[in-house]
């Protein structure tokens, strides 16, 4: 806290050493006292040269800085807008409030001519950068999911593990917040084309939770802007079965905006795993063939609600309501194979499982907003309570086929969990002049998650607990942070340095005693973001900063499912964070028809978290997450977006990078380095009409550990697309995993057993959309849910 406090005090006196400028603040609305965004706002010399230039934001307000003295005209231009041009005087240190200017609709452009404006794919700011969705096929279609897979840095295992250059140590937020939603896939239930951009944030500044060592994703939703009732009605088909009903509505006046969603998903999900399994291999080899089919069919209910209260020009207050429950019904056969090193067929078993599950997530929220009279200055207040219960049930029946047909016990398990979660945050923003800035706030989280988990096996008289699987686990977390950042513009020179402390307090307790353990760390980290823009439009950024990576639930959870007879995921209660200092160098240019945008960046981790592969006494292979030493990982990223013609777009994405990983676990050595890549491949074509097609390709290079090697995998989507209806209707066709080119395959190897497994979760999925829009148009949409404080 010292070291935060003293900060502080640098940061308070380091601005007085900056020249003081002008500085022009104001709203732009249409009536009846709506405001107006991206409306561009330019202020000129005599001799008509540029000064400044800036956008209005959601709200309608704007700030030009670092103005010198003088006489100026300043105009404000949006297309279906009547152009307005005014003269200005800015004095020497002075700040000028414009107030609210009201902008008048040209009704005669607006009857000659629709204009829509695009702005570049690809920005990079201060302390991130950012990807406009726009009106892609691929990434309207579908969840948002299937949105990740197509921006740069981004990708989505065909399990739903999202990652960042590789790296899957990445948190993901939406609107800012935590998210719990992505628990289960659960972003699934998140239509794409909701999605109005999404922020990577490889080296985020303090303001963000330490969180993440790989960096941010935050996903941004569309806000309805369009005053009285607007809405949505979205329907999907799919093979397999996936059957979607979205309606969406808002109502929006000068204070109030209402607005609800509810959805409604049924989808089926076709798997097949295999695994080739050879142990004993420094005695007597035992091989076994083993294959896995799962149906998998889950049902899932969408419900939110809630109002923007808008108290005068300066307070603002939300609040909302969500619940998404799921009832999810899977079967599974696995039938397995045994033999010896000539081939011959020792044994042969087959078991066959259903399990019933029901997961309720429920979510309030609350915001109060405050502005004030200085542009730029505000201050909020985020309160956040989730909370969610889960039942699951397995029924597993097992039978030996060959030498002799033997029927085996009956096995059932059951769990049974929730979690609350509060979450209260509060954040300053301070402008100090018209070129730098102060922000600082502080958080805290509670979160309390308990589960029971029984494995029991049928005998003559009744049913036996199996190896003392019988327990109740109560987690609890408690994480404070306060941060403090500072930053400021000097000419094309812009800077971004702050600290946030957290205190971390963890504590496991269940029934038998095994797992009780209690742990408490806390760090600061710091943050440094620098930039210069060249004339021309061209970027140079750099950036640093200290992250943390703390273990999911299902990492620490020491219990799990018995579906499979061979092998068993367990989480591990000891497992400690690990820690990781990020470096990267960024550049930007935009020309006219091509976007480059390459990056070089260099990690290194302490107490990376790998997983461990053993093979038990009873022999059943037993993987867990493990701490190991340290990782290190440089690399060069690539983006280019190119736009030869107003009909084609074609983007292409390039990561190379070497990772070093050290340390050791019992008697397995983990060091290990190796190079890998990924890359992909989009174009988009527009016709006549409205009428549009895109293809996407993706590849992701062969990359291994101490362990475990896994193949490259490559995969092809399609989609087209027609807007009709003077564009409230849009129909989209679109196919994932086409060819069904997406299977991944591992090569796991021990001292005295190999591993190969080949997993298609998913098959290729055809998808037909319908969107319908009321009072909307084709690139809007209406409030969505923001996600959770945690998984």
């Amino acid at each position: 806290m010292k070291q935060i406090i003293t900060l502080f005090l640098i940061l308070i006196s380091a601005q007085y050493s900056f020249a003081q400028k002008g500085q022009i603040t104001g709203v732009i609305h249409e009536k009846p006292a709506i405001p107006i965004p991206y409306v561009t706002v330019t202020l000129k010399e005599t001799t008509d040269k540029s000064i400044a230039a800036g956008i209005s934001d959601s709200k309608g307000m704007f700030r030009l800085e670092n103005i010198p003295s003088g006489n100026y005209t300043i105009s404000y231009t949006l297309a279906g807008y009547q152009n307005v041009v005014k003269p200005i005087q800015i004095r020497p240190d002075g700040v000028v409030n414009i107030g609210t200017l009201i902008l008048e609709p040209d009704t005669k452009l607006l009857q000659e001519v629709s204009v829509t404006a695009k702005r570049n794919s690809i920005s990079l700011k201060l302390d991130k950068k950012v990807f406009e969705v726009g009106k892609d096929i691929l990434s309207q279609s579908g969840a948002v999911t299937d949105l990740l897979n197509i921006v740069p840095s981004v990708s989505v295992s065909p399990g739903g593990g999202i990652s960042l250059r590789g790296n899957s140590n990445v948190l993901v937020l939406i609107d800012g917040r935590r998210t719990g939603l992505t628990q289960g896939n659960a972003l699934e239930q998140v239509p794409a084309d909701q999605v109005e951009r999404v922020e990577v944030i490889t080296n985020p500044s303090s303001r963000f939770d330490a969180a993440g060592s790989a960096g941010i994703i935050n996903i941004i939703l569309k806000k309805n802007k369009k005053a009285g009732f607007s809405g949505q009605l979205r329907l999907v088909g799919g093979i397999p079965n996936e059957t979607r009903v979205s309606p969406s509505l808002n109502y929006k006046s000068n204070k109030l905006n209402l607005f609800a969603t509810y959805g409604i998903r049924l989808s089926d999900y076709v798997g097949l795993y295999t695994m080739q399994q050879s142990a004993g291999l420094s005695g007597t080899p035992v091989y076994l063939n083993q294959r896995q089919d799962e149906d998998r069919h889950d049902d899932a209910k969408l419900l939110y609600f809630g109002a923007d209260f808008q108290i005068n020009d300066h307070n603002t207050i939300t609040a909302a309501f969500l619940r998404n429950s799921t009832h999810d019904h899977d079967k599974t056969r696995l039938n397995y194979l045994y033999s010896d090193k000539n081939g011959v067929i020792d044994s042969s078993l087959s078991r066959n499982g259903e399990s019933w599950e029901k997961r309720s997530y429920n979510q309030l929220e609350f915001n109060y907003t405050k502005n004030f009279d200085k542009a730029g200055k505000k201050f909020t207040v985020d309160m956040q309570y989730d909370f969610w219960d889960s039942d699951k049930n397995w029924n597993l029946s097992t039978s030996r086929n060959f030498p002799t047909a033997v029927p085996m016990p009956m096995i059932r398990t059951g769990s049974a969990g929730g979690s609350k979660d509060l979450m209260i945050k509060t954040d300053m923003i301070q402008p100090l002049d018209s070129t730098s800035t102060l922000e600082f706030g502080l958080k805290m989280e509670d979160r309390r998650v308990k589960s029971n988990f029984i494995a029991e096996q049928e005998s003559l008289a009744d049913w036996e607990v199996i190896d003392g699987i019988d327990n109740h686990l109560l987690y609890k977390e408690l994480i404070g942070g306060a941060y403090i950042q500072f930053s400021g513009k000097t000419g094309a020179f812009a800077y971004q340095a702050g600290v946030r402390g957290e205190l971390t307090h963890i504590a496991i307790e269940d029934r038998e005693g095994s797992y009780t353990d209690e742990k408490k760390y806390n760090r600061l980290f710091p943050t440094l973001n620098i930039s210069y823009r060249f004339n021309g439009g061209s970027t140079l950024q750099g950036s640093y900063s200290k992250r943390i990576n703390r273990p999911r639930l299902g990492m620490i959870y020491p219990f799990n499912e018995l579906t499979d007879l061979s092998s068993r995921y367990v989480g591990n209660p000891d497992l400690n964070p690990s820690y990781a200092n990020v470096f990267e160098l960024a550049f930007l240019k935009n020309w006219k028809t091509l976007t480059f945008n390459p990056s070089f960046y260099y990690q290194r981790n302490a107490g990376v978290m790998e997983d461990y592969t053993f093979r038990n006494t009873e022999g059943l292979f037993i993987t867990m997450p493990v701490n190991i030493n340290k990782e290190s990982r440089y690399g060069f990223e690539l983006s280019l977006l190119y736009n030869p013609t107003k009909w084609l777009q074609v983007n292409t994405e390039l990561n190379v990078f070497h990772y070093a990983e050290q340390g050791s676990y019992k008697n397995q050595n983990f060091d290990y380095s190796g190079n890998t890549l990924t890359t992909r491949v989009s174009a988009h074509l527009k016709l006549k009409n409205k009428l549009a097609f895109q293809t996407l390709y993706n590849f992701r290079g062969a990359n291994a550990t101490a362990q475990t090697r896994t193949d490259a995998l490559h995969s092809i989507d399609f989609g087209c697309s027609k807007t009709f209806l003077k564009d409230k209707a849009t129909v989209m066709f679109d196919v994932s995993n086409l060819f069904g080119l997406r299977k991944p395959h591992s090569r796991t190897l021990g001292s005295d057993y190999e591993i190969s497994q080949t997993s298609i979760p998913n098959a290729a999925r055809y998808r037909l959309t319908l969107v319908y829009r009321l009072n909307l148009k084709d690139n809007q949409g209406v409030r969505q849910a923001k996600s959770g404080n945690r998984d």
